[in-house]
């Protein structure tokens, strides 16, 4: 991708103290800082005449950056992709589930590519495993009171105060509140070999916000049966509730001390509840898929759930605004929050092939987007069974209205003390 002066841009100059470097594809300049009397960042000094005389070469570790080839040998003892020592809560693919290869074949067509007769019969299936699915869910659109003043505040616009409905971490931390960031991904997260988890045998709730697709199956058996199932197969206690019971335990603690005491529930549960706003399901895997139980039950396989994960999509994408000039607002609200916008404002799609013009029979938008609908109610049942039989007691609910998120379903579930949790599945 290259630049030159000649290049027609819609701002004259950069910002003061950015890269002069022209992003033809962005239709901006570069916004990275650049050192003391240069004009270009280090990934594009290369299109400066005085930098030509050194060669920038792509990272051995990670090809999406570039490295001056004289200082290879000390960005990667830096570089943020080299290989780190595993933290005692990694356990590889904890998280992951079975792996079944005998069920998914190598290559699957596209949806584009079925047959009319293939495509019917599909949505056949969809319907008559959906028959008795209450597809109307319950509303629970709440707002904490430290948005308040934020979202009344008459100097935002619509853009902005979507953005703040959007946006909830850190809007209410207490002052002594304690806060920790695991950069792991969840497949291989083990919750019960984190240090502050470990000592103090904490109760935990899980909150997501959009995890994407099979993240929401890898965090749910993180907590179900990784974090859960091993609490309760040492039968453990928290332990301001043991101090509880220990008079003779003297020690000063903070869960320990009174008046913190009757905060212990007596029927103590390591997983207290969990809320997760669900989103793009055709980023669902069946491999970490926690309802194949389900699925099998209705007769349905591997196959079935790839075609209805790819077909979820369907719901969100048949919403699209198609006017010309719908598409220009949208274009330049992008080009001017590329770097901080929502992720999910289209419904996290990036899927081309399944395009309506493409599809047998020529499905209308709105019979793709009630299909599409159907598939994520399917799949998001499959998780609700999951987790009844895991012992909890779940529910979906639409949190947001569809104007804010067109991922406005969230799953939330509370122990069921009536009964106790399978140990494994």
């Amino acid at each position: 991708m290259a630049a030159s002066a000649s290049t027609p841009h819609t701002t004259d100059f950069p910002a003061e103290g950015r890269c002069s470097y022209y992003v033809e594809k962005k239709k901006r300049f570069c916004r990275m800082v650049v050192a003391a009397g240069k004009r270009f960042c280090g990934e594009h000094a290369g299109a400066a005449e005085e930098e030509n005389a050194r060669k920038r070469i792509l990272c051995p570790l990670d090809p999406k950056h570039t490295v001056y080839e004289d200082q290879l040998a000390k960005h990667l003892k830096k570089c943020n992709s080299r290989e780190k020592p595993k933290p005692d809560f990694f356990i590889q693919d904890i998280n992951a589930g079975l792996k079944d290869e005998t069920e998914i074949p190598e290559q699957l067509v596209p949806i584009s590519s079925l047959s009319e007769e293939q495509l019917e019969n599909l949505i056949k299936k969809l319907r008559r495993a959906s028959e008795g699915l209450n597809s109307t869910l319950k509303d629970q659109i709440m707002s904490h009171p430290a948005l308040h003043d934020a979202l009344n505040d008459p100097k935002n616009g619509d853009s902005a105060t979507k953005h703040l409905k959007q946006q909830v971490d850190g809007k209410h931390r207490k002052k002594n509140s304690v806060f920790e960031r695991l950069q792991i991904d969840i497949q291989h997260l083990c919750l019960n070999k984190i240090p502050l988890l470990s000592k103090e045998k904490l109760p935990v709730v899980g909150i997501g916000k959009h995890l994407c697709g099979v993240a929401t199956d890898l965090a749910l058996r993180c907590l179900v049966e990784t974090y859960a199932a091993s609490c309760e197969e040492r039968n453990e206690e928290p332990l301001a509730k043991r101090r509880k019971n220990d008079k003779t335990d003297k020690e000063i603690n903070p869960l320990a001390k009174e008046g913190n005491e009757k905060n212990v529930p007596e029927k103590w549960t390591p997983v207290a509840g969990i809320v997760i706003a669900l989103c793009c399901h055709h980023r669902c895997d069946w491999r970490h898929y926690v309802g194949k139980e389900y699925f099998r039950a209705l007769g349905l396989g591997a196959v079935d759930f790839h075609y209805f994960q790819r077909m979820s999509s369907w719901a969100t994408c048949g919403m699209r605004k198609t006017s010309l000039e719908a598409s220009n607002v949208t274009s330049k609200r992008k080009d001017k929050h590329s770097d901080d916008s929502e992720e999910h404002d289209d419904g996290g799609c990036r899927i081309t092939d399944d395009s309506t013009e493409s599809l047998p029979g020529l499905l209308t938008v709105e019979e793709k987007k009630k299909i599409g609908h159907l598939c994520k109610l399917l799949i998001d049942q499959g998780r609700v069974e999951y987790l009844q039989q895991k012992g909890f007691s779940p529910a979906l609910q639409y949190y947001t209205d569809p104007l804010v998120s067109l991922e406005n379903v969230l799953l939330t579930a509370l122990p069921n003390h009536s009964s106790s949790p399978e140990t494994s599945a």
